[in-house]
């Protein structure tokens, strides 16, 4: 029998003689170009399945450009400000008052459309009798992602300690997409009870039971795939859950399937091409440099949403522009309903790639320069008034 070693991928191998290389013509690894061609190379080798998502040749965390630094402007929720969270490691986060752990806990679901695991975190002060039923918020990875990759890039799970509710992390199979991208460009994963969405609504309604949550406050939010998937489900479930969040991702049915997705990641698709479906509140992040989901994709989310809605023409938006602590320039637009409610809020990220803004460098496919989208996520969910219990 050969070798198995003989024949094993150097991933290491082809980058670091590539750096060599880019040092040979006066390039250093310090320099801006370099980090940008490495990142480049390593993110695609990553993509292909050629290398883990959660580290480089050189064992440092991915990030999809420049260098990790921990966002550290706190977020207001109401009266309530988040404070930074801290890059704690995959596994039990704790109870930041208390010092207690919350639970980390494996599961699996299965219907007619097939089964998934999934990992729930339920924070230590949901064992208190006297807490009120907890908001739930389901968490989508995307490609290449897994759930614990997902909850460390975003530090969802330390918000659920500070804020109380429970986070669920349903997990794509392999089996079921090679990369592990869920199906949101297939015909038959983008209708209510078929397919993916019946799986994720299902994981969502059995944890949604076992935990006793407060079923007007379940929100969906994914990145890249997952994003597309939870406007999936917002379309489609709107009775079950009360606002979607996008992170890189696209409009509801901009693809049928795999060469059509490939057309609207890289050329956007506008709204009119695409189906109205019924809007619940949507906030959406977008990386500008975003070349693996076009920026376009994340104005379509926003259009289609405004266009679903019956008071769409008095609505009023407003815009600013802001520096997060980290060093990324972004500009809001927030879309308010004659009650001075947000239905619908934009980010879009000035120089981000395809990463979650503000995540965590212990995760992939994140930027910790920008703005904390975990946060600001929670807060637009968190100030949503209660939705029907309608499911």
């Amino acid at each position: 029998m050969a070798d198995p070693s003989a024949t094993k991928f150097d991933a290491r191998g082809i980058t670091e003689t590539i750096e060599r290389a880019l040092a040979s013509a006066g390039l250093t690894a310090q320099s801006g170009l370099t980090r940008g061609i490495l990142d480049t190379i390593n993110q695609s080798l990553t993509t292909a399945g050629l290398m883990h998502p959660g580290a480089s040749p050189r064992g440092r965390p991915v990030t999809m450009d420049g260098t990790a630094r921990d966002v550290d402007s706190p977020v207001a929720i109401g009266n309530m400000r988040i404070a930074p969270a801290a890059n704690d490691p995959v596994g039990p986060s704790h109870d930041k008052e208390a010092g207690r752990p919350g639970e980390f806990l494996s599961h699996s679901f299965t219907n007619a459309a097939g089964t998934r695991a999934y990992k729930v975190y339920v924070p230590a002060c949901h064992a208190d009798a006297s807490h009120a039923p907890m908001p739930l918020v389901v968490m989508l990875h995307g490609c290449t992602q897994s759930p614990d990759d997902f909850a460390a890039g975003t530090r969802m799970n330390a918000l659920a300690d500070q804020l109380g509710f429970v986070v669920v992390y349903p997990a794509q199979s392999g089996g079921a997409n090679g990369s592990k991208c869920w199906n949101w460009f297939r015909a038959e994963d983008q209708s209510r009870d078929r397919g993916e969405p019946s799986i994720v609504a299902g994981i969502t309604r059995e944890v949604a039971a076992r935990y006793g949550i407060d079923e007007r406050r379940i929100f969906v939010a994914g990145m890249s795939a997952g994003a597309a998937m939870a406007v999936v489900l917002g379309a489609t479930y709107p009775d079950l859950f009360a606002a979607v969040g996008a992170h890189s991702g696209l409009p509801y049915r901009a693809a049928h399937d795999m060469p059509s997705a490939f057309g609207a990641m890289r050329g956007g698709t506008s709204y009119a091409g695409v189906s109205t479906a019924t809007a619940v509140p949507t906030i959406v992040f977008h990386g500008d440099a975003d070349h693996t989901v076009q920026a376009r994709n994340g104005e379509s989310i926003i259009e289609q949403t405004l266009r679903s809605r019956a008071d769409r023409a008095r609505l009023r938006s407003d815009l600013q522009s802001g520096l997060a602590a980290g060093g990324r320039r972004y500009d809001r637009t927030t879309y308010v309903d004659a009650a001075d409610r947000v239905v619908a809020e934009q980010w879009l990220l000035r120089g981000t790639a395809h990463a979650w803004s503000g995540g965590s460098a212990a995760g992939s496919y994140t930027d910790p320069r920008g703005p904390d989208a975990s946060a600001e996520m929670i807060r637009f969910f968190l100030s949503q008034p209660p939705a029907s219990t309608t499911q």
